[in-house]
């Protein structure tokens, strides 16, 4: 006897698949011919099938929308009057490597217990995917075709699962009914339309779709480094707390763009929200599923903590006036930056529409100086680091190496660096021009602009990612403004400051901000970095 190994993501199944694998389960082993042509070189007829669930780690995404465990039961419902025996043995995401087929080949035998070991004189795999089929094919298995016709160029001889699934999207997001398709009705099988039915997995494909915010694996952007935005958000969790806990209240609390949760942690140490029910939402995969391990292994003082994927920019979340407090740390500037001015203002308004009467909302985040298009002059200094070289292209994977070369440019050279990659791929220019006055050489240009370098200039291990982003866009009194047309009132707590840890670690001896009095340079005061909005629903 042998088996059909069929690896795959299965987020649906199709009536061709069905066809395809009763005529294989059914066929004398002599008839069955490979990808080349061949005989099946194997013991015995193939009468056991082994799906491979990949990616079952992952759920929620564009790419990966179903979980593993209803993949699964759509599989035992298919495979029910099919010949032969079918197992399904759930396979973790391992990214693009090499050794994907031997992965997958070990993981089953170890799931089953050394039941199925694999090898090309007892296996034969069903695969239609190129890249993958290649890998299998160079650890010595045949491959069975399913869809995949002709391998170069690939054609193939009916719609891939995905295209399937695809066509329901795109009818959807442009307006049909997605239940309608002929992909739905005559492509997709019963099983997996019962599933999505049942589970109102449309529904949510076209959230997913919809979203502009995420990517196809669910993450905000490819080029941040998560371990040190953990850390980073990890390590300033109790400060970040300190500034709001004058301001909370109890009742139902929720931190939008909760990250890993520590936040939330320092709200369930405090004694006076015991009674409170705490909510953590997140929109990037990597940080709600650190979320949830956390929760697991009882990183929270208070049982009542849930987290959600979602994006809370786009819809509400919970019921109108019904929550006490709703805190966001270092959100709001992403909004601006990846959706929009719409989507930040409309946030606003979602939030107002959900909370109770006397609720609260407590933004902490960067901020604009006031009068920011006021032309500066701003001094930088050279001597801290290297001033040739500042121009070198670095890749997208290689923050290593960026990191690295951008702390050894010094003040002057890293603002050149800056004004050449902030905000390019969107076709900003930043303006400035240089003279020489009584400070020496400096830069001139606008105040927010400058404000802009100084925020960034030190992120160098995520210098991709944050300058693609602006932290000040609004000055305080912007934000006040923003805020009581949404229907806020704010609260006399709110203010704006300038950190002082930066001031004296990161701007001190580095850079200074001059306004030109005639012949004179007047040094002006440091402006606030960032502000704290104490948002109050009447």
């Amino acid at each position: 006897m042998a088996v059909l190994l069929f690896p795959g993501r299965h987020h649906a199944l199709t009536n061709y698949q069905r066809e395809y694998l009763a005529r294989v389960l059914a066929a004398p082993r002599e008839t069955l011919r490979d990808l080349r042509g061949r005989p099946l070189n194997l013991a015995g007829p193939v009468d056991t099938v082994l799906w491979a669930v990949t990616s079952a780690n992952h759920a929620n995404t564009r790419r990966n929308p179903l979980p593993a465990h209803h993949r699964e039961v759509a599989i035992e419902l298919f495979a029910l009057g099919l010949p032969g025996r079918h197992y399904v043995y759930l396979i973790d995401d391992v990214g693009r490597s090499p050794r994907f087929a031997e992965y997958v080949v070990k993981k089953i035998e170890v799931e089953s217990r050394g039941r199925f070991r694999l090898a090309p004189e007892n296996c034969v795999v069903g695969c239609s995917t190129p890249e993958v089929l290649a890998q299998y094919e160079a650890l010595g298995f045949q491959i069975l075709p399913v869809e995949l016709e002709v391998l170069d160029p690939p054609r193939f001889a009916a719609r891939t699962p995905w295209e399937l699934l695809t066509e329901c999207v795109d009818a959807g997001l442009q307006g049909a009914d997605f239940r309608a398709t002929p992909a739905w009705r005559e492509g997709l099988a019963p099983a997996t339309r019962d599933l999505f039915e049942k589970y109102t997995y449309p529904d949510m494909l076209l959230d997913l779709f919809r979203d502009p915010l995420l990517g196809d694996d669910g993450d905000l952007t490819a080029t941040r480094d998560y371990n040190t935005y953990v850390r980073s958000f990890d390590e300033g969790a109790p400060r970040k707390y300190e500034i709001v806990k004058p301001f909370m209240l109890p009742g139902r609390i929720v931190d939008v763009g909760c990250c890993t949760g520590s936040v939330i942690r320092e709200m369930t140490l405090d004694e006076r929200l015991d009674e409170s029910d705490f909510y953590g939402i997140e929109v990037a995969r990597h940080l709600h599923e650190e979320c949830l391990h956390r929760k697991e292994q009882g990183h929270f003082a208070n049982e009542h903590v849930f987290f959600y994927r979602r994006n809370a920019a786009q819809r509400g979340i919970f019921p109108p006036h019904s929550v006490n407090v709703f805190t966001t740390f270092s959100l709001t500037h992403e909004l601006e930056s990846y959706q929009g001015r719409g989507a930040l203002t409309g946030f606003l308004r979602l939030l107002f529409e959900q909370l109770a009467p006397g609720g609260r909302w407590l933004n902490v985040d960067v901020v604009g100086p006031e009068d920011g298009e006021r032309e500066v002059r701003l001094w930088l200094d050279a001597s801290d680091g290297r001033n040739g070289d500042w121009e070198r292209a670095f890749p997208a994977d290689a923050r290593d190496e960026l990191r690295a070369y951008l702390d050894g440019l010094s003040t002057a050279a890293r603002f050149l660096r800056f004004a050449r990659d902030y905000r390019a791929a969107e076709g900003y220019a930043l303006p400035h021009r240089y003279e020489d006055g009584p400070a020496g050489r400096v830069a001139v240009l606008a105040l927010r602009d400058a404000c802009e370098f100084l925020s960034k200039k030190d992120y160098t291990d995520n210098w991709q990612s944050e300058l693609h982003e602006t932290f000040c866009f609004w000055s305080f009194t912007d934000w006040k403004r923003a805020a009581e047309a949404a229907g806020f009132r704010i609260h006399p707590g709110s203010r704006a400051y300038a950190n002082p840890w930066s001031i004296r670690n990161r701007y001190e001896g580095r850079a200074r901000i001059y306004e030109r009095r005639g012949e004179d340079m007047e040094p002006l005061p440091w402006p606030p970095t960032n502000l704290l909005l104490v948002a109050e629903k009447p």
